[in-house]
């Protein structure tokens, strides 16, 4: 079984920046795909990318040219680099790890004010 544990959210300003974090502990040997996805209020969870254990991406449109997932596999750790925020944006980011099952992390809170 694989833990993740996300961190890195907060509060910031349209056009400022966050890097997000996600640890990943546990069966990590079997992580093959990790992620980053995002639930704004009343909305679905969306994609926002996907990395593979040797590094090609797969980034929404709407985050494009702004938003950057990599990825330590020594560490077992997915990074997503969040540059010119949007108020549109701010959402619960998640990561996730496919191994023998999909699991989740708890989430961390994205807030970008106008």
């Amino acid at each position: 079984q694989v833990q993740l544990v996300e961190s890195g959210g907060g509060l910031v300003q349209a056009g400022g920046s966050l890097r997000l974090s996600c640890a990943a502990s546990g069966s990590t040997l079997s992580i093959s795909v990790m992620g980053w996805y995002r639930q704004a209020p009343g909305k679905q969870r969306e994609l926002v990318a996907t990395i593979t254990p040797g590094g090609s991406t797969n980034v929404a449109d709407y985050v494009k040219g702004r938003f950057t997932i990599s990825r330590d596999n020594a560490k077992n750790t997915v990074y997503l680099q969040m540059n010119s925020l949007k108020p549109e944006d701010t959402a619960v980011y998640y990561c996730n790890a496919q191994s023998y099952t999909l699991s989740w992390g708890q989430g961390t809170q994205v807030t970008v004010s106008s």
